[in-house]
């Protein structure tokens, strides 16, 4: 049991400031990471890829202005985070270097100063550069954050990507973290209470499973299978299994938020019928997916109609079935991305 939260996080961060791959950022470097916060924000928001080495103060002024308080740098940053530069595998000793790959920073990823939720660290910034992905180092540098927060008792990481980033949002889920609110962003975790899962297609109806080792069973995992989501013509059919009903804590809690935000991005019906459209609101920080729903339509609605209205009406577009704002059976189109792109603010992060 930790007794003290914030000794823990900060050993956590002692473990990250002396692994390989990782460098903490000096003080007279916060400007340079803030520009690299810059040009994922540039990336995330505007579509536009940017150099962050190239960044001089007109191009910072112009991206600034566009992003309006989203681009706003944040002073005095260092207090509430611990910034590091990722060094990928051009570090000390990486295979990078050996085939000469030029060393210094490829990256940059930011872990709070203290805990969220149930003693969890918080990762508030990951980037990396588009010349530098591909190559499992985001992957490398959050299994870091998780075996550093584990070792010192802690319950994981969580992190919060947004609904407009959907490249950035199934990578987090090819990753396998689950799905525990979606609350103006999307909250994703990892933490030694879950298991890993699995969603997959069978007979038309996506599956949700996770892995069990039980007792007396040979050697491997063995894949159970929680809840299954189908269609009864535009509307939602969600199966519970026995081994869901008998499921509790974590995964009982987050397994319904985590195959829902799938069904989502499958641009599957999130909605079982008007009386449950009609009460969505109950589950608007997580839970039944019909809270997934009330929440894109908050956003998108936010967004404003001109993303909404630039194809026929009841025109299929990949996305989810928003009974309160499309008309029937018709969809709201996913933001396109060039690629995975990270929030430099606290509160959304993307690889």
């Amino acid at each position: 049991m930790v007794k003290s939260w914030d000794m823990a996080v900060e050993r956590v961060q002692e473990r990250l400031a002396a692994a390989p791959a990782l460098r903490a950022v000096a003080d007279e470097e916060g400007r340079e990471f803030a520009l690299w916060d810059l040009a994922a924000c540039a990336e995330g928001e505007l579509g536009e890829l940017v150099d962050p080495a190239a960044i001089g103060p007109a191009e910072e002024a112009r991206l600034r202005a566009r992003l309006g308080e989203s681009g706003r740098e944040w002073p005095g940053g260092e207090l509430y985070r611990r910034r590091y530069w990722l060094l990928g595998d051009s570090g000390p000793g990486g295979p990078g270097a050996a085939q000469g790959r030029p060393a210094g920073p490829v990256g940059t990823v930011a872990v709070d100063n203290w805990t969220r939720g149930a003693g969890q660290l918080a990762v508030s910034s990951l980037y990396l550069r588009p010349d530098a992905r591909g190559r499992g180092l985001a992957a490398a540098a959050l299994d870091r954050v998780y075996r550093a927060a584990t070792a010192e008792g802690l319950f994981g990481y969580r992190l919060e990507a947004d609904w407009a980033w959907p490249r950035a949002v199934r990578y987090y889920l090819r990753r396998g973290l689950w799905v525990r609110s979606w609350k103006h962003t999307i909250g994703l975790t990892r933490m030694p209470q879950l298991p890993p899962y699995r969603v997959r297609e069978e007979q038309g109806r996506l599956v949700l499973l996770v892995a069990d080792r039980p007792s007396g069973a040979p050697a491997g995992e063995v894949w159970t299978p929680l809840l299954a989501a189908g269609r009864e013509g535009r509307w939602l059919r969600l199966d519970e299994t026995a081994a869901y009903r008998q499921a509790d804590g974590w995964v009982h809690d987050y397994a319904r938020s985590t195959l829902a935000l799938h069904l989502a991005l499958a641009g599957r019906p999130l909605v079982r019928g008007p009386q449950w459209w009609a009460e969505a609101w109950r589950w608007s920080d997580g839970g039944e997916p019909e809270g997934l729903a009330h929440w894109i339509e908050q956003f998108e609605r936010r967004r404003g109609a001109a993303d909404r209205t630039s194809a026929p009406p009841g025109a299929a577009l990949p996305g989810v079935l928003l009974p309160g704002v499309t008309p029937p059976g018709a969809v709201l189109p996913e933001i396109g991305l060039p690629a995975p792109a990270p929030a430099p603010r606290p509160g959304a992060v993307a690889p």
